[in-house]
């Protein structure tokens, strides 16, 4: 198991910036992906982007390419997400999440970081 905790939401004007952390802890050694996702009141929860534990590799949604990073420090358990360029429909519950005991599927979740962008 890999508990996990976010860090770094807040309130921020639209065009501004924030960077998200996710720490892990636990069985992080079985780690495959990291993902971040967020949801808003009476929506979906909707992916944000993903990175590979050990290769680095990134995917990322289309409304967030280019404006958003992901990033992970495997020394210190931790990931992150780099929001540039935000816009009030960025407003939403970031949540983190891993794929630890079976690849494709996220099996740990973080509590959530609340982001609201004012315009």
């Amino acid at each position: 198991q890999v508990q996990l905790v976010e860090s770094g939401g807040g309130l921020v004007q639209a065009g501004g910036s924030l960077r998200l952390s996710c720490a892990a802890s636990g069985r992080t050694s079985s780690t495959y992906v990291m993902g971040w996702f967020r949801q808003t009141p009476g929506k979906e929860r909707e992916f944000v982007a993903a990175i590979t534990w050990s290769g680095g590799r990134t995917q990322y949604a289309a409304s967030v390419r280019g404006l958003f990073t992901i990033a992970r420090d495997n020394a210190k358990n931790t990931g992150y997400l780099q929001m540039n360029s935000l816009i009030p429909k960025d407003t939403a519950n970031y949540y983190c999440a891993v794929q630890s005991a079976v690849p494709g599927r996220y099996d740990s979740w973080g509590q959530g970081t609340q982001v609201t962008v004012s315009s």
